[in-house]
């Protein structure tokens, strides 16, 4: 089982490979095509769309074909899409890419989330979610190398071919995921057969709308700052490209360090002082950010953003099972992948067009909003599980 695991947090490292990849080429390649800057935009709203509907199907495709074979295609579709990029000569074929991209992230998320919510403890899933991190850290950083060079597309072709060495190790481990599963239900005759129900009937139950909610704020908070983060320091701040790139990788890496401290936090303190927490270094990073250019103040602001991005998605997800119960996480839990992959399909393209036509510079106000937003909904939900154990 514990091998089992880190495959587990193999498969997220390849989730996360993918994410930070156009934030860190962007400034390169939309002056290479003669695109618009917003067109970034563009290109997050479709990997985002086709993410958003293999989340919305997750529950259906897992229950059919189980967490390994969901997961093994998953990420072999993303292998595809990489080196597809990679190969692009223009901006319609990166588009045309993106949307086996998207589809082969929705899946997976909700699979390994939703596996580990239910079998592990909140440490594994902070941790998971570390691993995470150590991919969107990794490939801002293989990007930059690319970069030197002037070649963006081979930083593509790079982490699509570890994406394919990934796929190689979890086509040839399915056989473990089945005979894990069968122990794990033996064993814990506590967690009941998943049930698949409809996005009305999960409408319905109290406090899922506040989660929802939460998750697309958080994701819209997490998704800006990570595209938009460095052509807001290269643009606004005046930073070189190549500085820049390496900077903003320090966002991610405050991500990772964050979840690697927050599973051994979990000790300590429960997922709802956890996320309390992220939301406060969140809320200190925007303030950093809006003050007037000094470089090293910059890349302090995105490493503690990140720092307090760390444990709120992997703590509100682990929570999940206990807030609304075992038998039905599965499909909550697709639904909240769903959401959150909602924020970060609409709200990337829209500080877009604001970045193009107002400013830039409004990138700090703009998470701040959000922020302040998923604060809110985060308060509301803790409220309403007080209320219904009253």
């Amino acid at each position: 089982m514990i091998f089992l695991l880190v495959i587990i947090y193999l498969a997220f490292i390849s989730l996360g490979l993918p994410d930070s990849l156009l934030g860190t080429a962007w400034p390169t390649i939309y002056t290479k095509f003669g695109v618009p800057l917003s067109y970034a935009g563009i290109l997050s709203f479709t990997v985002s769309c086709g993410t958003i509907i293999s989340s919305f199907f997750s529950a259906k495709i897992i229950r059919r074909f189980k967490t390994g074979l969901t997961t093994a295609v998953s990420v072999a579709l993303t292998a595809f899409a990489l080196i597809g990029i990679s190969f692009s000569i223009n901006f319609w074929m990166i588009l045309l890419f993106c949307v086996p991209l998207g589809l082969g992230a929705g899946s997976v998320d909700a699979a390994l989330n939703n596996y580990v919510a239910l079998h592990y403890k909140a440490r594994h899933m902070n941790w998971l979610h570390c691993f995470w991190g150590i991919g969107v850290t990794a490939s801002p950083l293989i990007m930059s190398f690319w970069l030197n060079k002037g070649s963006w597309q081979s930083g593509y072709l790079t982490v699509g071919l570890i994406q394919t060495g990934l796929v190689i190790i979890l086509f040839l481990t399915l056989p473990m995921w089945n005979r894990v599963g069968k122990i794990k239900q033996s064993n814990q005759d506590k967690i009941q057969e998943n049930k698949v129900i409809s996005l009305k009937e999960i409408i319905k139950i109290k406090g899922a709308k506040p989660v929802l909610l939460a998750f697309l704020c958080y994701c819209a908070v997490e998704c800006t700052a990570g595209l938009w983060g460095n052509s807001f320091l290269v643009i606004a701040k005046g930073i070189e490209v190549k500085t820049a790139a390496s900077w903003i990788s320090l966002y991610y890496f405050g991500i990772t360090l964050g979840r690697f401290i927050s599973g051994l936090l979990t000790v300590k303190m429960s997922d709802k002082s956890l996320i309390r927490l992220g939301q406060v270094l969140i809320l200190i990073g925007i303030v950093l950010l809006f003050i007037p250019s000094i470089d090293f103040i910059m890349c302090v602001a995105f490493f503690v953003i990140g720092l307090g991005c760390a444990p709120i998605y992997p703590s509100i997800i682990h929570s999940t099972p206990n807030n609304f119960g075992a038998d039905i996480s599965q499909s909550i839990m697709g639904i909240q992948m769903a959401c959150a992959y909602i924020g970060s399909t609409f709200m990337p393209p829209l500080f877009g067009l604001i970045a193009q036509y107002i400013n830039i510079s409004l990138l700090p106000a703009f998470l701040l909003l959000f922020c302040i937003l998923m604060i809110i909904m985060c308060e509301l939900l803790n409220k309403t599980k007080r209320n219904s154990t009253n």
